[in-house]
């Protein structure tokens, strides 16, 4: 069995559709529609990757709730610093409304996939049939970002659906993997530095990114070694890696509806939507290696 193969399908899924639908976050279309919002224009990249003006990024991603106040959107998010999300979404309600950007999000996502993939690319249609098998009455309690992204009409273009049920079904994994952290009575920067190690990034690297302080970052390292889950130098300890896998094996347990519905045929799923993210990948519209390219930008 290779390494590949090792890995829990679910995960497998998860990596798969990533750079198909989070490449929303990094979509030159995306940074111009916004910016005639009235938001900043994206001046930061990483390795060519045009990275989203902070503003604009929560309050996109947020109308997925409809006119959410900041509070709601940083609960939904889960691991950025509320003191960094709550006047980003009040700025950003200040130039916009929740219809009108998630308006200007779903045209900047298909901008990028039109753009990379073509509007009838290899796979397309079974894609779709996929999708919609896979997304077919989920269990949406519990989940508010996933629950908002249900409520929302699929766009009428050709690669409208994708985007659509792709979306959601990436927020219905977010929403579980943030349920499966808290449940393991971790908080946001607790979480963060286990991922960072379980990534193989040094801490604080990575959480850099979402907005914490240093005393934030002092405070959960405390925690966590009192927790017996990091070394004093900064490392795993077995109970610690245990406890970050026993997590991600919690979220794989949640998407049990998606491997249910879909059988047999995710692999197929995978296999169609894998040339994709390289596609994507070879555009520089999603993260080379994803958080390891923000993470080497923080120093």
């Amino acid at each position: 069995m290779s390494a590949a193969e090792d890995v829990p399908v679910e995960r497998r899924l998860g990596g798969a559709l990533e750079p198909v639908i989070g490449q929303v976050y990094f979509s030159p279309e995306c940074h111009r529609a916004y910016a005639e919002l009235g938001f900043d224009p994206s001046t930061n990249s990483a390795n060519g990757v045009a990275l989203p003006d902070g503003p604009a990024y929560f309050t996109s991603r947020g109308s997925l709730l409809g006119q959410a106040r900041g509070q709601v959107v940083a609960a939904a998010f889960g691991v950025f610093n509320p003191a960094v999300v709550v006047p980003c979404v009040d700025h950003g309600w200040s130039l916009t409304d929740a219809d009108t950007i998630c308006a200007a999000r779903d045209s900047g996502a298909l901008g990028q996939l039109e753009r990379t993939l073509g509007n009838d690319a290899d796979g397309r249609d079974r894609v779709e049939e996929l999708l919609r098998r896979a997304t077919d009455r989920l269990p949406i309690g519990g989940r508010p970002l996933a629950a908002g992204a249900s409520g929302l009409d699929v766009p009428d273009h050709p690669l409208g659906a994708i985007w659509r049920l792709g979306d959601l079904l990436r927020e219905f994994r977010g929403d579980s993997h943030t349920a499966a952290w808290v449940d393991a009575g971790l908080d946001a920067v607790e979480i963060g530095f286990l991922t960072e190690l379980s990534w193989g990034l040094p801490l604080r690297s990575y959480t850099l990114t979402r907005g914490w302080s240093r005393t934030d970052f002092d405070r959960a390292e405390e925690r966590l070694r009192a927790r017996d889950l990091i070394t004093a130098d900064g490392a795993f300890t077995e109970r610690g890696r245990d406890l970050r896998e026993r997590i991600e094996r919690a979220t794989d347990d949640q998407m049990h509806p998606v491997t249910t519905a879909l059988g047999a045929d995710i692999e197929e799923l995978i296999d169609l939507l894998t040339p994709w993210g390289v596609a994507i990948r070879d555009e520089r519209g999603y993260l080379s290696s994803g958080p390891h390219d923000l993470a080497a930008r923080r120093h």
